[in-house]
């Protein structure tokens, strides 16, 4: 009943302070009645009635409020003797803090029972619905205001408590991987273990600005974790879980293996791990399990990045790449030679690769860039952060990477690109900064990677002339060059082929208002496009790659108009690609550069038609403010100091490496705004999934930290029929399900009462 409850109660703001009174006032708890001592009369001749009585008074004392007894009281429920936990003879308490599975701490599991884990389940999914209030709160206001349920919980100085719930939930990993029986109880008390801790683990306290800052114990105790068999336990049950959808792609059985429902949850608890204990995260990059993750989290974004439902999962892998690579020893063991790249799934296999692991991250890295169909332009900046940090460790990079690198470096540099927004050349900066890195660190080390560099001379000297005309001029060459182009097929080809390639040119043409993001800036000497395979370019550097988005041109007019415009406000502000000033001036949706079919100068098209619709018109001034700024200097004196194609054997005296910088993950209250409503989407979503939609917690409320879209409704399949029974039953529980607390009141007439309804 509480479940159900609590939810409609949270979504109503008239009974916020009801709500906060009741559950969080002070209490007054009776102590019975006590007689006050009776006044006496010595003198006087008083009259019977006006003697004072003894009179009996109602005695209270002060006690916790209402909520905190509840909480308490289902903490203590879930290590119950005889409901939650087996009758122990030895023990006499009715409440005994044990570890339920063997695990971190404890290598001794206890007996347990079908009934003792549904009661464990139904504790658990109250508490997650007493703390679910974080539902009802916009993104921005929750690390500020707070969930007290949460405070309370995650500042309990009760060291042995909150140990017990840290244990026994990742031993509980070991279950059944049949995807068919998801309804195990066991599975689903996993989930609601997992998201409970995850609950307490990335709840920001807020602060009130007096005295020191409160302490969560959850996180506090994780990070104090040191032994390395427990370590080596949380490893173990993080590959045992994110490894599945790898094996399923190579069983021969397919649909006999299937990722688990939590594996987003568990990326998320080894990211919360590596920030809080900084001795587990260097046994993940001492031990080299760190390569293991390092597939694992690419496997997960590059198979997400163009699901729209699961963007803040790629979003959140790349920032465990982020967070990773702020530790040193990490860029250096990247050099090892990836041994097995054949087994990973086609998503993600590479051909013909046999470099290391820096150079299948950078071609990772490359493919998130320009095959997301301009979804995750938000992490632009962290994916070129971590580029950045693992660079000066980079050795030996073959030449395919160097091309990957130098490719992105030919988009970023693209006057489409850099006139694009006010802060794309913020990105380009951070490249050429990953660039500088890799020549002045590890010079002798990356053949390849000088050869690259002194191929690409051209495109160096033209950024270093760079201006806002000669911008403007080449954008409109490669136009007029791509409109050409498309005319000539179309005349040239069969009937058949000349209606595909009107198709797929009307899709990249100007009418289509597609603006100049990574995934479609044209490059320098060609018209050719990310995106486009019927595009020809003879270029040199084009010669020797292919992105991997060319097999498909037609998804490419339904880009997001630029590297940054298009970011939701559940982002961090230090992973935007333009700032808050700048957002504000730009219309929700509005491209940021288009193109028109007319044969005017760009000059013209961009201070008469952009500037009253984005708000952003590139300027002289503007760009004289950014392009002195640039690290060109260590490219421009390597190109200067000798001939293509030799390469100097040294590097040049007049290049002073600089020392290596960490680019470290920064959080704000927008960004752990973010990270709330990712976590409290998946408990959700999975609530949903395990309750068939119909009697979920949180089902027909009015959900705030994020938005709900409703599905149709499915008939029946093989894998869910649908018979009389289940379709009277389902009935039964939507109208159970559609009752909502409400009051109605209404004035009591002829002897009437009020009605609650």
């Amino acid at each position: 009943v509480l479940t159900r409850i609590f939810p409609f109660i949270y979504e109503a703001d008239h009974l916020e302070a009801w709500e906060d009174k009741f559950f969080w006032g002070t209490r007054k708890k009776s102590l019975g009645k006590g007689q006050t001592a009776r006044t006496e009369i010595l003198f006087g001749e008083a009259h019977p009635d006006d003697i004072p009585h003894a009179r009996e008074e109602e005695q209270f004392e002060n006690v916790r409020p209402l909520a905190e007894e509840l909480i308490d009281t289902l903490i203590d429920l879930l290590f119950f003797a005889d409901f939650t936990l087996p009758i122990n003879d030895r023990n006499r308490n009715k409440v005994t803090y044990s570890i339920w599975q063997s695990g971190v701490g404890c290598n001794t599991p206890i007996s347990s029972s079908k009934e003792l884990e549904s009661n464990r389940t139904e504790i658990l999914r109250l508490l997650l619905t007493i703390c679910s209030k974080s539902l009802y709160m916009p993104a921005h206001s929750l690390p500020v205001k707070g969930v007290k349920a949460i405070t309370y919980i995650t500042t309990c100085p009760d060291k042995q408590v909150v140990l017990s719930t840290l244990k026994y939930n990742p031993a509980s990993w070991r279950v059944p991987y049949d995807h068919m029986v998801y309804k195990d109880p066991k599975q689903v008390l996993v989930s609601y273990c997992l998201q409970f801790l995850l609950v307490l683990l990335l709840y920001p306290i807020p602060e009130n600005g007096r005295g020191p800052p409160p302490k969560n114990y959850f996180r506090h105790f994780l990070g104090r974790l040191h032994r390395p068999q427990d370590f080596q336990f949380l490893v173990d049950g993080m590959m045992r879980t994110l490894n599945q959808p790898l094996q399923a792609t190579s069983t021969y059985l397919p649909g006999s293996q299937k990722s688990v429902k939590w594996a987003p949850e568990i990326i998320m608890l080894f990211w919360e791990t590596l920030q809080c204990n900084k001795r587990y995260r260097s046994f993940i990059i001492d031990t080299n399990r760190g390569h293991d993750f390092v597939i694992l989290v690419l496997f997960y974004a590059l198979e997400y990045k163009t699901d729209p439902t699961k963007q803040g999962v790629v979003r959140m892998c790349v920032f465990v790449l982020q967070t990773l690579s702020t530790e040193p020893n990490f860029g250096d063991r990247l050099n090892k030679k990836f041994e097995g790249q054949e087994s990973l799934p086609t998503s993600i296999r590479l051909n013909d690769f046999s470099g290391t692991y820096a150079d299948f991250l950078i071609n990772s890295i490359h493919t998130l860039i320009t095959t997301s169909q301009g979804k995750l332009d938000a992490i632009y900046p962290a994916l070129l952060a971590t580029l950045n940090n693992v660079a000066p460790y980079l050795t030996n990079i073959d030449a395919q990477s160097s091309s990957k690198i130098l490719h992105l470096f030919t988009l970023m540099s693209s006057p489409s690109f850099l006139l694009a927004n006010e802060t794309n050349h913020t990105l380009l900066q951070s490249l050429l900064e990953s660039m500088n890195a890799i020549v002045e660190h590890q010079y002798n080390s990356n053949p390849h990677f000088i050869h690259a560099i002194m191929r690409s001379k051209k495109r160096f000297e033209e950024l270093r002339s760079f201006t806002l005309e000669s911008g403007q001029e080449e954008m409109e060459r490669l136009y007029q060059r791509r409109k050409d182009t498309a005319g000539a097929s179309e005349s040239t080809h069969s009937p058949a082929r000349s209606t595909r390639n009107s198709s797929i040119d009307s899709a990249r043409s100007p009418q289509s208002v597609r603006a100049p993001s990574l995934s479609n800036v044209p490059e320098e000497g060609g018209a050719f496009t990310i995106g486009g395979d019927d595009d020809s370019d003879d270029d040199e550097e084009q010669s020797t790659q292919n992105t991997p988005s060319q097999s498909s041109p037609s998804i490419q007019a339904s880009r997001t108009p630029s590297a940054a415009s298009s970011i939701d406000d559940a982002v961090p502000p230090q992973l935007r690609g333009m700032s808050e000033k700048a957002r504000g001036k730009m219309p929700a949706g509005q491209l940021s550069f288009s193109r028109q079919s007319s044969m005017t100068s760009l000059n013209t098209h961009v201070t008469a038609n952009l500037a009253p619709v984005t708000g952003f018109a590139p300027s002289a001034h503007w760009i004289d403010s950014w392009l002195p700024n640039l690290p060109l200097h260590t490219s421009l004196t390597l190109l200067t100091s000798t001939s293509a194609p030799q390469i100097p054997r040294a590097l040049p005296p007049t290049i002073d490496p600089s020392p290596p910088r960490i680019h470290l993950f920064e959080w704000s209250p927008l960004s752990l705004g973010w990270y709330e409503s990712l976590l409290w989407g998946f408990i959700f979503a999975s609530e949903m999934v395990v309750q068939k939609g119909t009697v979920g917690v949180w089902n027909g409320t009015n959900i705030r930290l994020f938005k709900v879209e409703k599905e149709a409704v499915r008939g029946p399949s093989l894998m869910k029929p649908m018979g009389a029974v289940d379709a009277v039953g389902s009935n039964l529980v939507q109208r159970i399900g559609s009752l909502n607390l409400r009051r109605e009141s209404a004035e009591v007439r002829g002897g009437g009462a009020v009605r609650d309804v």
